[in-house]
C-alpha cells in the first residue's frame, strides 16, 4: 500500500508541473558511521537524471536492508521550474554485535555458542566476526564477508570454522555416537544479479574426521563399524536467493527463498565417505497481522544423494536449526520436510524498546540413511513441537533480538526444553 501511495504521488507530482520532473539535488541525510560515497554508490537514484518513483521505491526498501540501516525515508521538494530536491533521511543501526545462544532439553543436555560481529565494518557494510561453541566439544569460527567489495553488485567472502561435535550414525548395529570434526575454509563470491536476486559460488576444502565415541553403549560392533575415518573434501557449492519483504522495524511482510546446492567430492580412501550431492530450499512467507501482530512462516525442503552408500546423514534435527525443545542434534536424515510458524504480537513498544511474544508450531519428518522417500510421509520420523516465547527488540541495534522459546514435543517419547538466541528463529 506504502508502495502504491508514493508512485501516485510522484506522478501527481510530475503532473502537477506538467513537465518531466529532474533531481537537480539528491541529499543523504542521518548518516554517522556508514560513508556517504557507498550509498551514492549503492543507490540507483541519481542527480541530473528524471525523477523515477520505481526507483526511488527500490533505494528505500534497498536502504532498508542493510545491516547498519534501521530505516529510511524520502522527502521531495519540488520547484515550478521542474528540478527537485531528494532526500534521503536514514536512521543508522549500532552493529557491533555480541550473540549467545544457549539451548537445554529435559535429558540434560546443554549447549551454547558466543560470538561477536561488526555487520558495518568501514561504514561500507562488511561483516566481520568469530564464535566459539561448546556442544559437547569446543568449536569455533572466523568470518568477513564484503558483498559490494568490488561493484555496487559484485562482492566476496571468506571464512574459517573447525566444528566437533558428538554425531548419531545410523548403522545396522543400532545408531552409534562419533565424534565429527570438520576444519574447513571457504571463498564464495556474491553477486546481486537485480533489487531482489542474488546468487553466490564458492568452494571450501575441509578435512573431516569420525571417531567412535567411547562414551556411547553400543550393539555388536563388527568390523562393519569403524573406529576412525578421516578424508579430505573438496565442496563446490551455489547459492540463489529471492527476496521481495517489506521490513519496518520489527514487522516483516512479503516472501523470500533460499536455494542452496552442494557437491561434495575429493574421497579417495574411504567407502563411507562417498562423493554426494546435497540440495536444500527454504521458502519464507510473511505478513503483517494488524497493527500489531506478524505471521511468519517457514518451509524447509532437504535432499540428499548418499542415502544408501552411506551411515553418515548430513541433515540435522536440532533445537537451533529446525525443531525447538527436541535437543541439540539428537537425529539425522537424508532427506528433510520442515515447517516452522509462529505468530508474533508485540505486546509493548516505547521509542527503541519492543516486547514481542510468540506461539509457535516446528514439525518436521525425516528419511533415515538407507530410507526411502515414503518415510517423510508415513509419519514414522515426525516431530512436533509447538511451545511459546518472548522477544527482548532493540529497534535501532542491528539484528537485537534476544529470544526465549520453549518448545513440547508430542510425540512418544518427544523432548522439550528452552532455547536461547539472538534473532528472530527465522
Amino acid at each position: 500500500m506504502k508502495k502504491l501511495l508514493l508512485i501516485l504521488n510522484l506522478l501527481l507530482l510530475s503532473i502537477g508541473y506538467g513537465q518531466e520532473t529532474t533531481i537537480k539535488e539528491l541529499r543523504i541525510e542521518g548518516l554517522k558511521k556508514t560513508k556517504e560515497s557507498f550509498i551514492r554508490r549503492l543507490v540507483k537514484t541519481k542527480e541530473d537524471k528524471a525523477l523515477d518513483s520505481v526507483k526511488i521505491i527500490t533505494d528505500i526498501e534497498r536502504l532498508k536492508r542493510l545491516p547498519g540501516i534501521a530505516n529510511a525515508e524520502y522527502s521531495i521538494k519540488t520547484n515550478p521550474e521542474g528540478q527537485s530536491v531528494l532526500t534521503y533521511k536514514i536512521e543508522e543501526n549500532f552493529t557491533i554485535i555480541p550473540g549467545l545462544r544457549i539451548s537445554t532439553a529435559n535429558n540434560g543436555e546443554f549447549a551454547f555458542r558466543v560470538s561477536a560481529f561488526e555487520f558495518n565494518l568501514l561504514g561500507r557494510n562488511q561483516l566481520v566476526g568469530a564464535f566459539y561453541q561448546r556442544d559437547v566439544f569446543d568449536s569455533y569460527g572466523a568470518f568477513w564477508e564484503a558483498p559490494y567489495l568490488f561493484t555496487n553488485k559484485l562482492g566476496i567472502g571468506l571464512n574459517y570454522q573447525d566444528l566437533s561435535s558428538l554425531e548419531p550414525v545410523f548403522f545396522d548395529q543400532g545408531t552409534i555416537k562419533y565424534r565429527f570434526r570438520s576444519q574447513a575454509g571457504e571463498v564464495k563470491f556474491l553477486y546481486e544479479y537485480d533489487f531482489k536476486n542474488k546468487i553466490a559460488l564458492g568452494a571450501r576444502l575441509s578435512k573431516e574426521e569420525y571417531e567412535l565415541d567411547e562414551t556411547d553403549v553400543i550393539l555388536n560392533t563388527t568390523e562393519e563399524v569403524p573406529d576412525f575415518l578421516s578424508t579430505d573434501r573438496f565442496t563446490y557449492f551455489g547459492e540463489y536467493e529471492h527476496v521481495d519483504l517489506n521490513i519496518e522495524y520489527q514487522y516483516v511482510s512479503g516472501f523470500r527463498s533460499l536455494l542452496n546446492v552442494q557437491f561434495v567430492t575429493g574421497n579417495d580412501k574411504e567407502e563411507f565417505l562417498n562423493d554426494f550431492f546435497i540440495a536444500r530450499n527454504d521458502f519464507e512467507y510473511f505478513k503483517r497481522v494488524g497493527q500489531k501482530g506478524n505471521w511468519a512462516n517457514r518451509l524447509r525442503l532437504a535432499y540428499a544423494s548418499n542415502n544408501d552408500s552411506s551411515p553418515f546423514a548430513p541433515f540435522a534435527v536440532d533445537n537451533e536449526l529446525n525443531i525447538r525443545g527436541a535437543g541439540n542434534t539428537i537425529d539425522r536424515g537424508t532427506a528433510a520436510i520442515v515447517i516452522n510458524t509462529e505468530y508474533r504480537h508485540t505486546f509493548y513498544e516505547k521509542g527503541w524498546f519492543v516486547l514481542q511474544g510468540n506461539a509457535f508450531i516446528d514439525a518436521g519428518s525425516w528419511r533415515n540413511p538407507g530410507g526411502d522417500l515414503g518415510e517423510l510421509f508415513d509419519g514414522s520420523t515426525i516431530r512436533v513441537n509447538p511451545g511459546v516465547g518472548l522477544r527482548f527488540i532493540h529497534k535501532r541495534i542491528f539484528n537485537a533480538v534476544f529470544r526465549i522459546d520453549y518448545g513440547y514435543g508430542l510425540n512418544e517419547n518427544g523432548t522439550n526444553g528452552i532455547v536461547f538466541g539472538i534473532g528472530q528463529y527465522f
